[in-house]
């Protein structure tokens, strides 16, 4: 009886699944197919608990939408995944195709591992797989516009089909799920498939006729909210690009805001593809000489920062939402970057980690080269003399104090003329609230200061 083993990765789903196409093929009317999923201590341990929590989730729907057939083993994947296959004989690994810096290593050492036994590689997590598109003399793009006038151009693949029944292998031994994580009071969205596409369908059905005007707007309810479901494949972009082309005619200018966040994810994961050390070093390398702060007042300024008590109302916000939902929103997510990395002077590379471990949808290629974006270290960066100035960011995105209000109890009775400026107040902010850690205006000039040094040297 043939037999293809499906490893589950960033893909936690069942429909429009390319590999699961080709594992049931391989497996023919008469095979079975494998699912399993290898807790890889390399990529757990590493995890915060919001990620960790997601993907156990994510798992107990897959569990159940495979009968219970879902395999979980613990391990390096090049001892689990060739042990699995002697014990099960399966003739084929099937996979979606893994373009990140340590899945490329990972997946090169179990295709060693497995000798005869092919990985098949189908489809990936992207609308277009990084390293597809490349300028007309063959180099990687640098720049947005062009990559994503080259996406459109292109397109993308239709959802693949669902098969109509999936042969799951039966009995075989499997660990428990992960442990469940301690998350201290955070929220976490719904996990799993179907709650991928109950959260598209209430952003399609709802939302995105206004996306173009509240997308920017931390205050309302505006964006789609899929990241934690990209980031797990619970959802894939084609099945997005599909639905929401149609809905065009009537809303154009916000199918092509949408999509276009679509093809930014496409665009920061080529960059990693072909600049693995974006990881971790500036995508300019003149960036590398840029001055940041260290010592103790910069670590105060740093726990300041994370702690959500800066002073700077929409700074502040931000990151108790970070904490309260693993979450933030994306305007926000600019503003905060923008405050350690040029009002506080502190190193983009800290605040990207720190995103990282508490983010549930946390992706390197997205999280880090947006702090590249903003921090004016990276491709198509961010004007290196465009400062956010916090307080007009508040006060034009958020203006009339919902966002803040929401998670900034301390200023909750405080009138909006003040809640984005709490320190002009007569008496200064209330109690409990603390004056800005720094003064906007005069950091402004040294983080363009520090900027003309790099330019000059």
């Amino acid at each position: 009886m043939p037999t293809a083993l499906l490893w589950f990765r960033r893909d936690l789903r069942l429909s429009d699944h390319p590999a699961l196409v080709a594992a049931v093929e391989a497996a023919g009317a008469d095979g079975a197919v494998v699912p399993v999923f290898v807790v890889d201590p390399r990529l757990w341990e590493p995890s915060g608990r919001p990620r960790r929590q997601f993907l156990r989730d994510c798992l107990a729907d897959l569990r159940e939408q495979t009968g219970g057939a879902l395999v979980v083993r613990s391990g390096d994947p090049a001892r689990v995944v060739p042990d699995l296959v002697r014990e099960t004989g399966a003739e084929s690994v099937h996979v979606s195709f893994d373009a990140g810096v340590y899945g490329r290593a990972r997946d090169t050492a179990v295709e060693r591992a497995l000798g005869d036994v092919p990985l098949v590689r189908t489809g990936s997590p992207y609308g277009v797989t990084p390293g597809r598109l490349t300028k007309n003399d063959g180099t990687p793009f640098k720049v947005y516009s062009p990559f994503a006038r080259a996406w459109r151009a292109r397109g993308i693949h239709s959802p693949a089909p669902r098969p109509d029944a999936v042969p799951w292998a039966e009995g075989l031994r499997s660990e428990d799920l992960p442990p469940a994580q301690d998350l201290d009071g955070t929220q976490l969205p719904p996990a799993g498939e179907a709650a991928a596409h109950d959260a598209w369908a209430l952003f399609r059905e709802q939302r995105l006729a206004g996306y173009a005007d509240t997308r920017n707007l931390p205050g309302t309810a505006g964006t789609s909210r899929l990241s934690p479901h990209l980031k797990y494949g619970t959802l894939h972009p084609r099945t997005l690009v599909a639905e929401a082309e149609p809905l065009a005619e009537d809303h154009g200018e916000a199918v092509e805001r949408f999509v276009g966040e679509l093809i930014w994810r496409d665009f920061y994961a080529d960059v990693l593809w072909h600049r693995p050390d974006t990881a971790h070093a500036a995508f300019n390398p003149d960036m590398q000489r840029m001055r940041y702060d260290t010592g103790p007042v910069a670590e105060e300024h740093f726990a300041a920062w994370a702690e959500g008590r800066t002073g700077y109302p929409i700074v502040d916000a931000g990151m108790r939402q970070l904490h309260g939902e693993a979450w933030v929103h994306n305007r926000v997510r600019m503003i905060v970057a923008s405050f350690l990395t040029k009002d506080l002077h502190v190193d983009w590379w800290r605040g990207a980690v720190y995103f990282h471990d508490h983010l549930v949808d946390g992706d390197i290629a997205s999280n880090h080269h947006g702090w590249q974006w903003v921090a004016g270290t990276g491709t198509d960066p961010s004007p290196y003399y465009r400062v956010f100035n916090p307080t007009r960011q508040g006060q034009q995105f958020d203006p009339d104090g919902t966002y803040v209000r929401r998670w900034v109890p301390e200023l909750r009775d405080v009138p909006d003329r003040y809640v984005h400026e709490p320190w002009t107040m007569p008496g200064g902010p209330p109690d409990g609230y603390p004056a800005p850690i720094v003064d906007h205006a005069e950091e402004r000039q040294v983080a363009l200061a520090r900027y003309q040094a790099v330019r000059d040297a």
